[in-house]
Order: C-alpha cells, then structure tokens, then sequence
C-alpha cells in the first residue's frame, strides 16, 4: 500500500552545522536552514548555538547516519527514539536519513555501504522505512550515498530504485549530487541519467559537497571546496525542478567565513545558472 506524501517545506539555502563553526554558521548571511547530525545531538542538553539558531525560527533539520534502513535488521528502536527526540526538541520540520546499511548483527560497518539494487532488497527497505515513519514525529527525507562499489546482478539503476523507494513509502528524497558525481567517477553512471529517472515532485532538499580523486576514485570528503562538476549537476537539478532546499556539507579543513560565503554564493549561482536555462 502506498503511504501518505508529505510536501516539502521551503528550507532556502543552508550549512551543514557542526560545533566547530557554530558561531561562524551564527553568523553567516544568508543561511536558511541548517542540518546537523542527529548523532553527535544531545536532545536534552542542546548545544547552545543550536537553541540560538532555533529560537532565531532557523529551521534545524536532524540527520541521522546509524539507522541502517537497508540492512535485514529492523531499525534500533532505541537510534529511531533518539531521531525522533531530537526532531521534537529542535522543533524540525523534518530529518533525513540515508539509504544505506551499516550493521549486521554485531558487525558495524563505520561507513555508509551501498544496498543491492534488487527487488528483494525494496521490500526489506521499505518495510524498514515504515518502521521509521511510524516513529518519527515529522516527514523523513531518504539519500543517496556516495559508493565505493556496486554489487553484481543488480535489477534496477540508481534512479529507478530511488524512484520505487519514494513511490512505495511517501517518502521525501534527499538528492545528493556530490554523490551521484561520485557515482559517476568510481562506476561509471551517467548522473544526468539518474535525475531524469527521479520523481522530483518528490524532492525534499539537496546536499552539495566536495571531494577529491585519487588514483581514478572519488573520495567523498566534504573537506574540500565544491568542484565545477558538483556545481554543474546542481544546476542540472535545478534546471528540471525547482528546489526546496539546498544545503553545503563541510566537515573538516573549514575555510575562512568568507570562504564557506564564497562557497554558498556559488551554490546559488549554480541554482539560478540552472533555474534559467529551464524555466
């Protein structure tokens, strides 16, 4: 049965909050939104730059890295009742997981592993992502992840699958263009390709990051500034739909404030450069 679909709420422009450039995100024109990581949040004792930017009606979005959705297991309820306690304490209008699995049993991974594009494995995801929903007091918006390897014999390519996720849940998507640019270099999908496949009436924001190649592989590694590419695929994006959110991951090797600025004024041209051409 398909589930009920939830807009998406306008979110503007954002960062990537952590507590390392908190008070440059405080400061910082033109941040709309930020997100942080759901896991690093103490729902009970909130960072007091984030009780600043929420009580400033700066919407904080919670994204999580541990439910492990495409795993066989079903969710940690007790990961799930974090998410879900941070979504209420920041009053977020919604959170954002990925599509990935990071455990088996007592195996953890410590990394974001890709899950088999197989119908199998749709039906386990969406019964995880169910699970989820039913959880969580505001709309979940799923990612794609920036892969390493694909598995063999896969059924359905990247925008397909995503495109069944989204159909089958109600589910927000989170497009991640750095990640499909990583698609691209380490497996060679066309990320053009990918974005005409999504229904991106289903769009609930988009992350840009940047990264960096060697010795042929894309490393996704939101230390390093966003690259023509990244930008250009965001364009691209923009160009097919208009979009609610669009949010800069930094995480390590932070720049100046005019730096992240700079790298925020480029998102935006990339997104008007795009909105032009299509619309």
């Amino acid at each position: 049965m398909r589930r009920m679909t939830a807009s998406a709420p306008r979110l503007g422009y954002g960062i990537g909050w952590r507590p390392r450039i908190d008070l440059t995100v405080e400061r910082l024109p033109g941040v709309d939104f930020v997100e942080a990581v759901a896991e690093g949040i103490d729902p009970k004792r909130l960072f007091a730059s984030l009780r600043v930017l929420r009580e400033r009606g700066t919407p904080v979005v919670p994204h999580g890295v541990s439910l492990s959705l495409g795993g066989a297991e079903r969710p940690d309820p007790r990961r799930l009742a974090h998410l879900a306690a941070c979504a209420q304490a920041l009053g977020s209008p919604l959170v954002s997981e990925h599509i990935a699995f990071t455990r088996a049993g007592a195996w953890h991974a410590g990394h974001l592993l890709p899950v088999p594009r197989t119908r199998d494995t749709l039906t386990v995801l969406t019964e995880n992502i169910r699970i989820a929903q039913d959880q969580l007091p505001v709309p979940l918006a799923l990612e794609n992840i920036a892969p390493l390897l694909a598995w063999p014999d896969e059924e359905l390519t990247e925008g397909q699958f995503l495109a069944e996720v989204a159909e089958r849940t109600g589910a927000m998507l989170l497009v991640d263009v750095a990640n499909l640019h990583t698609a691209h270099v380490n497996l060679g999908t066309d990320p053009h390709k990918v974005l005409g496949e999504l229904p991106l009436e289903r769009l609930g924001y988009v992350h840009v990051a940047g990264g960096v190649e060697r010795d042929g592989v894309w490393h996704d590694t939101h230390t390093h500034p966003v690259g023509p590419a990244v930008l250009d695929l965001l364009a691209d994006l923009a160009a097919r739909a208009e979009l609610p959110g669009v949010l800069l991951e930094r995480d390590g090797d932070y720049p100046t404030d005019a730096g992240l600025a700079g790298e925020l004024a480029a998102i935006r041209g990339a997104v008007a450069r795009g909105a032009g051409v299509g619309r």
